[in-house]
């Protein structure tokens, strides 16, 4: 595949990836949003469904990474990192893409919800903001060696099954089987591990999001807490190096 490919199909499916992902974040989080309330089953199952459509759409382009830590941890395996760059750079404009459709097709929601005084309370925003969820993670409690910790365990487990669940043809990416069987392994690890930290085991869902919060004019936003977002890049990160020697050592 070209490097052309690689970059389009990354784009597309990150974008695609963190739209669905985002959206029902959003869907769930804001007033006014019929799906308001709706729980962290809704959000789960929807990143999941989320993965699974954006790694059958860009497939055959790209291999549909969509995770910098897949990237890294396929290029530990294979010993190729001629291609890395310019995942990432897809990857990355991808989520800042995604991020930015949510807000769009949210707008009125956005707006309603953070200029309700019931939302807003009556002193003034510090810290994270009431909406910076939709975009990007944050843990409930902060525990710096618990939360890089829990991002290390939860991307393991997901490199790891993308690594054993069988690459296509090209070797690049998953198969039709692996990216049904990684999609309901993302719901397990929301499901299982996503309490601690919102489960961000991918550094461009997080930090592309995370940009486009601190980018975008929305009212009374609050923070897009710059302090914590060092861990949800560095934890999947370690995680997919970790992961790739697992299967080095235990599979290869």
């Amino acid at each position: 595949m070209s490097s052309s490919d690689i970059f389009l199909g990354e784009t597309i499916g990150t974008a695609v990836l963190i739209l669905l992902g985002g959206g029902v974040c959003a869907a769930v989080t804001l007033k006014s949003s019929k799906a308001r309330g709706a729980g962290w089953l809704a959000i789960t199952f929807g990143w999941g469904f989320a993965v699974m459509t954006a790694v059958y759409m860009t497939a055959s382009l790209s291999g549909a990474h969509l995770n910098p830590a897949v990237t890294v941890g396929i290029a530990i395996k294979d010993g190729d990192w001629s291609n890395v760059p310019v995942y990432l750079a897809g990857q990355m404009l991808g989520a800042m893409i995604g991020a930015t459709l949510v807000w769009v097709a949210y707008y009125g929601q956005f707006r309603a919800h953070l200029t309700d005084p019931e939302t807003l309370g009556e002193e003034p925003i510090e810290g994270p903001g009431p909406v910076l969820g939709v975009f990007s993670t944050g843990p409930e409690i902060r525990n710096t060696w618990q939360n890089l910790a829990t991002e290390i365990i939860g991307t393991v487990v997901l490199v790891l099954a993308v690594l054993t669940q069988g690459l296509n043809d090209s070797g690049k990416g998953l198969g039709v089987i692996g990216a049904l069987i990684t999609a309901f392994v993302v719901v397990s690890i929301g499901l299982s591990l996503g309490g601690p930290t919102g489960y961000a085991i991918n550094p461009a869902r997080d930090l592309g999001p995370r940009i486009v919060h601190a980018l975008l004019p929305l009212p009374n936003k609050g923070g897009s807490d710059w302090s914590y977002a060092w861990i949800p890049v560095a934890g999947p990160l370690i995680g997919g190096a970790i992961a790739a020697g697992i299967y080095t050592i235990a599979f290869a």
